[in-house]
């Protein structure tokens, strides 16, 4: 086929350029991706830290309940968020609600091993001094661990809203809300110009989330730190 051929064809079938009639809808389509990112992150690196205390060797109260939370971290990490915005979607029907859960399981899982393993990463010293005070275990946790592990939490955190973003715009194509639902019906009905539209406006809105993911991380840990 020749260049001017494939151009016709192009236009007839609507493929090029994009279609940009619709960017008000897609807008906000993609805006409702963004919220479900944010909302599924936050409460999920929030329920993250208690789960993390547990699963850590030298903060969970007794050695099997870390076993126990590691296999639970494990599990959640395991099945596809996909998979999660299946049962989701089944369990409380079409719509964000069921992105939500499936991002907060997915971060939960995630941020949980990581954050696990930055707490039983930090130094003995602070938490000893403390604990030689007659600190409870409380009060060691708040006053050693957690500023010890902040700064890597952040950094964890960042990234969870990075990879949520991404999950986020491929959990509606099976009904769990955002810019997914509406690249669906694109593919499906064969509007290959709102679909390159689509892919477009979520290929900005990945690269400005790891832009911003990098700077805070950067200023976070250090150039230093992020280096090697």
């Amino acid at each position: 086929m020749t260049h001017a051929a494939w151009t016709r064809h192009a236009r007839m079938t609507g493929a090029v350029p994009p279609n940009f009639e619709r960017a008000p809808n897609l807008a906000e389509a993609m805006l409702e991706t963004l919220e479900i990112a944010l909302i599924g992150t936050v409460i999920g690196v929030i329920l993250s830290v208690p789960a993390a205390l547990l699963a850590a060797r030298n903060t969970t109260p007794w050695l099997p309940v870390s076993w126990a939370m590691q296999f639970v971290l494990t599990t959640m990490r395991s099945v596809p968020d996909l998979v999660w915005a299946l049962i989701f979607v089944m369990a409380v029907g079409l719509g964000p609600l069921a992105g939500i859960l499936a991002i907060v399981v997915d971060v939960i899982g995630f941020a949980g091993r990581f954050f696990a393993e930055r707490i039983e990463e930090v130094e003995r010293g602070p938490i000893d001094a403390l604990r030689s005070t007659g600190a409870g275990p409380v009060a060691v946790i708040v006053g050693a661990v957690l500023p010890a592990s902040f700064a890597s939490f952040t950094g964890t955190s960042m990234y969870c809203l990075e990879k949520s973003i991404r999950g986020a715009t491929i959990l509606g194509m099976v009904g769990a809300g955002g810019i997914g639902m509406e690249l669906t019906p694109a593919f499906t009905l064969r509007q290959w110009d709102t679909a390159l539209t689509i892919i477009l406006l979520i290929l900005v809105v990945v690269l400005a989330a790891e832009r911003l993911s990098s700077m805070v991380r950067r200023r976070m840990l250090g150039a230093d730190q992020l280096m090697r």
